[in-house]
């Protein structure tokens, strides 16, 4: 995977829809990385994520988070995904016709 793999998508949110958001996104899958940033644009915390880790491992990041949210008014989301190319379309099969076919 190489940088032109990944895209940025950057959310500003108040700080009680942190949690709510970063929720919704993971939902939507391939992400990468998560970076929470106050308002000054400084990285508060960054939370690296690798497929099928969510859940219960993440629930010590989720307090963190929280406490974050806590003490900032707005806080900007920034999520880094894996962009997914679909491979490339194949040829259709041409199978030849089976003698005595019309």
């Amino acid at each position: 995977m190489n940088e032109d793999d990944v895209r940025r998508e950057e959310f500003r949110v108040t700080g009680d829809a942190v949690i709510a958001k970063i929720k919704e996104v993971l939902h939507e899958g391939n992400v990468r990385r998560i970076t929470i940033k106050n308002e000054e644009g400084n990285t508060l915390i960054e939370i690296p994520l690798t497929i099928g880790v969510v859940g219960a491992i993440l629930l010590p990041v989720w307090a963190a988070i929280g406490a974050i949210a806590a003490l900032a008014a707005n806080l900007t989301i920034v999520v880094e995904k894996i962009e997914t190319t679909p491979e490339s379309a194949a040829p259709p099969d041409e199978t030849p016709p089976v003698s005595g076919e019309t």
